[in-house]
């Protein structure tokens, strides 16, 4: 364990921001899961600016990487229009 008081603060810090990271993470993904799961064209295009903004903010804070962000915004643009 750290004996030092900057170390110290520095783990209570990255746990906190572990703690943050995990709660975005797991809140988009689900956001992401129920947008897949919406059968309307016209609900699935309102969802979607939402969502695509929660992505934008995880690849921002670097949770995600900026390509993976863009790689999930074009799979689920993709997905928004094939819907009937």
């Amino acid at each position: 364990m750290a004996n030092h008081s900057a170390t110290k603060k520095d783990v209570r810090q990255s746990r906190k921001r572990n703690e943050r990271n995990r709660y975005y993470g797991k809140t988009t993904r689900n956001a992401i899961r129920d947008l897949k799961e919406v059968g309307d064209k016209a609900k699935a295009g309102e969802a979607l600016p939402a969502v695509a903004a929660m992505i934008d903010k995880l690849a921002k804070r670097g949770v995600i990487h900026k390509n993976k962000a863009a790689n999930l915004k074009s799979k689920l643009a993709r997905r928004v229009n094939t819907l009937a």
